[in-house]
């Protein structure tokens, strides 16, 4: 991939083309939503700075050095085993590029370490930092990388990427996983499986189940939750495990790479699944308050006609509120994830049990 395939972020690709051609400087700091591309964008920019975007793409350049979170924080131990090769000098290019994915995950040792070198880099070095968002970097950090935003993609966007990855789908689906995926191209592909599509039906019948089903448990609720984020992990997991045998990496590496990958997509299927719970609640107050043509949940219209009412709309509110507010935790600390959504759906439980029915 190269910066001329970035899909519609115009401002982030500009000032890279405006680095590579006046040269570039020792750190940056792409941030904005998951799954716009900001990933893909890092990459390129790699291979760009390499002058070998084949490699790059397949992270099999010498001179480039990728970190990527094991679970849910980048620790220590992992900053300063990448400021260890920080100081090698190049193998092949004129530069090293170090790319951290989920920047916003580096806990306070982790940032404190990695500030040394952003503050005295050596001059073959970029530093790419990947975050999700701003708000749990130190302002230290920030101010020693030059910031480069990403945007949510339009719908239309989606449509496009969409009619180019799978070209026979209907006209009417289309629409519907263009809308539900929300402006994110990892939720669209998630969508486009079958794996990804079941656990996103089971999903919205659990949301539904909250207020319908008289004999509704928080606990199973929570561990239907854990056991579709555990069955994306095992996917992540194969697919690792078949990577890493093509490629030539020490034992300890393929080992922790197949980990990062199982536990990465386990806490992503864990914020997805909020995200997916956040938005049926949400689409009930809209539908409630007559606004049909902002329902995300277009393949859901009929379901949603049904539950939506005045008296439900407030306890919808609440519930979606409560969700992101169990997101936002799971985002910047280190919680357990059993109790933390069981809690979740016994709020959810006394919110909408028994309103609107």
């Amino acid at each position: 991939m190269t910066l001329d395939a970035v899909l519609e972020q115009p401002e982030a690709t500009l000032l890279l083309r405006a680095a590579l051609a006046e040269g570039v400087a020792h750190a940056y700091l792409f941030y904005g939503p998951a799954g716009v591309g900001k990933r893909e964008t890092a990459l390129a920019f790699a291979g760009a700075v390499l002058g070998d975007p084949g490699r790059a793409a397949r992270r099999a350049h010498p001179d480039l050095y990728v970190l990527e979170p094991l679970g849910d924080q980048i620790r220590i131990d992992e900053i300063r085993e990448l400021r260890r090769d920080l100081h090698m000098r190049p193998f092949e290019a004129n530069r090293r590029v170090y790319l951290v994915f989920g920047a916003q995950l580096m806990n306070a040792e982790a940032a404190d370490a990695l500030l040394k070198d952003l503050e005295e880099p050596p001059p073959y070095a970029v530093v790419v930092l990947v975050a999700d968002e701003l708000g749990p970097l130190p302002e230290t950090i920030r101010s020693r990388c030059q910031l480069v935003a990403f945007r949510r993609l339009s719908e239309r966007a989606i449509r496009a990427r969409l009619q180019a990855e799978a070209p026979g789908l209907a006209e009417e689906e289309a629409t519907v996983l263009a809308r539900v995926a929300g402006g994110r191209l990892d939720r669209m592909r998630r969508l486009l499986d079958d794996g990804g599509s079941r656990r996103r039906r089971e999903l919205l019948g659990l949301a539904r189940s909250v207020y319908l089903d008289p004999g509704f448990d928080p606990i199973a609720a929570a561990a239907a939750v854990q056991a579709l984020a555990g069955e994306r992990a095992r996917e992540a997991k194969e697919a690792a495990e078949r990577e890493v045998e093509q490629l030539e990496l020490p034992p300890r590496e393929a080992e922790l790479r197949v980990r990062r990958a199982e536990r990465g997509a386990e806490r992503e299927e864990v914020l997805l699944a909020l995200d997916e719970l956040a938005a049926w609640y949400r689409d009930l107050v809209v539908l409630a308050a007559g606004a049909r043509g902002a329902v995300f949940h277009l393949d859901g219209l009929h379901e949603l006609a049904a539950d939506a009412s005045i008296e439900r709309m407030f306890a919808a509110e609440a519930a979606a509120e409560a969700i992101r507010e169990t997101w936002r935790t799971f985002e910047e600390f280190n919680v357990s994830t059993s109790l933390a959504l069981e809690s979740l759906f016994v709020r959810l439980r006394r919110e909408l049990a028994g309103v609107g029915s």
